[in-house]
């Protein structure tokens, strides 16, 4: 298995994570657009992911190259991106981020497919590749934090852009591994779709993601009007992602070995309802944003592994980069794109505490599904 190299492309992928998400909402302040405009504007990264990883996830199980098209999405995904220099009005910035982020959406579930092919029986060793994309986060949210501090927000896009590059560099490394299943008569992607298990799993990753919305779009503002400076809040992202770093290296193998992935899917769901309380109402205590962030470990790190491990489980052989495009969409795609638009007018008209209490019971509904629909079986 070729680790470095698959762990090369994790880190500069979620290194654009890092410096994209935190802090493209502060770029987007500076330039005059308001709470709905920043929030319809952010929603558009994530609405891409209803349509991009589905795109080209047929494409390649139909031609059973997934790398090929890794490396046109990157290389699309840059080109894109640099049409954002420049632009101050609405709808120029919102067309460059609908065509980068379209490209940018569809590189990851392919490679993820990838992964799991090179890992083969051995799929609980994941978290340990799939810890160094946590790290990239770190360098990227931490270091751009810092940087925004010394010279303003437009430094964001200089970062974005360089972390795309290296996205397009790592991928130029991987080869393509043949799937383990083949191409063996598997039925329709359909009948898999229609098990209760499997639909009762999509709607759980849905409102899981959806109750990111008030995080993703506004916690680096949310947290600036409370008088945190742009360092701190970009040392508090990245305590997230380390404690996020913890749970992959030491703790997620022997967790999926010990325990179903139901139950650390439900766990990690109400985990996620009482970090978005923690944040919405006690801001101005230290004590309970830093909890808030060790939280993290559970509503990304615990829930993202065992949601893999699941596709991966519902998803086999020919299917295998559908099912991975179908939970990018569906998760971070729609249930991001719908939590991050409705946050915006939530806060706008409601502040944040009801906007995180909303985001909470989103949180644990999707709690109430996993525990009573969302079983082991394959069929």
């Amino acid at each position: 298995m070729p680790y470095w190299r698959l762990s090369a492309f994790y880190f500069f992928y979620f290194a654009s994570l890092g410096a994209l998400v935190p802090y493209w909402g502060l770029y987007l302040k500076s330039l005059g657009f308001d709470a709905v405009e920043i929030g319809s504007l952010m929603a558009i990264l994530m609405a891409t992911k209803i349509v991009a990883p589905n795109v080209w996830g047929y494409l390649a199980d139909r031609i059973g190259r997934h790398m090929v098209l890794v490396r046109a999405a990157s290389l699309a995904a840059l080109v894109a991106f640099a049409a954002v220099f420049g632009l101050h009005r609405f709808w120029p910035i919102a067309l460059a981020m609908t065509a980068f982020s379209f490209f940018w959406n569809a590189s990851l579930p392919q490679f993820e497919a990838v992964t799991f092919n090179y890992l083969g029986r051995e799929a609980e060793r994941y978290a340990r590749v799939r810890v160094w994309g946590s790290l990239g986060f770190i360098a990227t949210v931490t270091g751009v934090g810092r940087w925004v501090d010394r010279a303003g927000p437009g430094v964001v896009t200089w970062a974005v852009l360089a972390a795309f590059g290296g996205v397009l560099a790592a991928s130029l490394l991987v080869a393509d591994r043949p799937n383990g299943d083949g191409r063996r008569n598997q039925g329709s992607i359909l009948s898999v779709l229609r098990r209760p298990q499997v639909v009762a799993f999509f709607a759980a990753v849905f409102l899981m993601q959806m109750s990111h919305g008030p995080y993703y779009a506004f916690y680096t503002i949310y947290l600036q009007e409370w008088g945190y400076s742009k360092t701190v809040i970009g040392g508090l992202w990245g305590l997230g992602v380390l404690a996020e770093v913890t749970l992959f290296l030491f703790f997620m193998h022997r967790l999926l070995r010990r325990f179903s992935t139901a139950a650390i899917l439900s766990t990690s769901l109400l985990l996620a309802g009482v970090r978005w309380l923690l944040i919405g109402w006690l801001p101005q205590e230290v004590w309970a944003v830093v909890l808030a962030q060790l939280l993290h470990a559970a509503s990304f790190g615990s829930f993202h592994a065992s949601a893999i491990h699941t596709i991966n489980r519902y998803f086999k052989g020919r299917h295998q980069g559908r099912g991975q495009a179908l939970y990018a969409s569906m998760s971070f795609g729609a249930g991001g794109a719908a939590g991050t638009f409705a946050s915006g007018f939530l806060w706008e008209r409601w502040g944040a505490p009801l906007a995180y209490t909303l985001a909470s019971l989103v949180a644990l509904a999707g709690a109430l599904i996993v525990w009573r629909f969302v079983t082991e079986r394959e069929s």
